[in-house]
């Protein structure tokens, strides 16, 4: 089990942490679980969490600058878990980096299957070994999410923006549908998924310093999908 996939689960509400904690258990996965956001944030020095379960109504921190925080610092799957039912609530969530949203109630078998897809990597294409791939002289290290510029300097990638650049790294030069990248990536369509897409291949091209109006290695096919154009070497 020391080889399993760590959880963190952040919620005031105790029935709530002792329900996911069981079904992380009768998963197979570790899972450690904090009531407050100090706790939580006070633990990240000694834990690396592979995905964190995240409510929002917290009472001593604002449950969204957490997520935003965690995208930014943490390379761990981020799945939001919150009453909060609103379009605009998910679609926030997901604006500021996190990979998935449940609404409360849930059922635990859905948690864990959304935990699953966030986990799961694509396979390797054939003749690449490891994690590292280089492209039009950038270097993306999904291990230690990071993308390393030309000139040696290094951006941060969050869990989400390594996802789906490594789906563009792994189909180059192929037309990417959005129901493709649905496919690749999991999550429910609709609205959400769309708009979460959006951000995630606008911040992705702000880290490899395109210019938005005519970027030059992640084109939209506008009423069709995006094709990713450089030689992957």
């Amino acid at each position: 089990m020391t080889d399993a996939p760590l959880i963190a689960i952040l919620d005031d509400e105790p029935e709530i942490r002792r329900l996911l904690s069981q079904a992380m258990e009768d998963a197979g996965f570790r899972s450690v679980a904090f009531a407050r956001a100090t706790e939580f944030e006070a633990a990240l020095r000694r834990i690396t969490p592979d995905a964190c379960l995240i409510d929002l109504g917290l009472p001593d921190r604002d449950g969204l600058a957490l997520v935003h925080r965690l995208a930014t610092e943490s390379g761990a799957a981020i799945i939001i878990i919150s009453g909060r039912a609103q379009v605009q609530d998910r679609v926030t969530g997901l604006e500021l980096g996190a990979d998935d949203y449940i609404i409360k109630p849930f059922e635990p078998a859905e948690v864990v299957a959304r935990i699953r897809a966030r986990l799961r990597r694509p396979a390797q294409p054939a003749g690449r070994a490891g994690s590292t791939v280089r492209f039009a002289g950038w270097t993306a290290d999904f291990d230690r999410y990071m993308l390393i510029a030309p000139d040696g300097a290094a951006t941060p990638l969050s869990h989400a923006e390594a996802e789906v650049l490594r789906m563009f790294t792994d189909m180059p030069r192929r037309l990417i549908t959005r129901t493709q990248m649905l496919e690749t990536l999991g999550g429910a369509a609709g609205e959400s998924f769309d708009r979460a897409m959006d951000v995630r291949i606008s911040r992705l091209r702000t880290k490899l310093g395109e210019d938005p109006r005519n970027p030059r290695l992640i084109k939209t096919i506008y009423g069709a999908g995006y094709i990713f154009l450089a030689e992957i070497g």
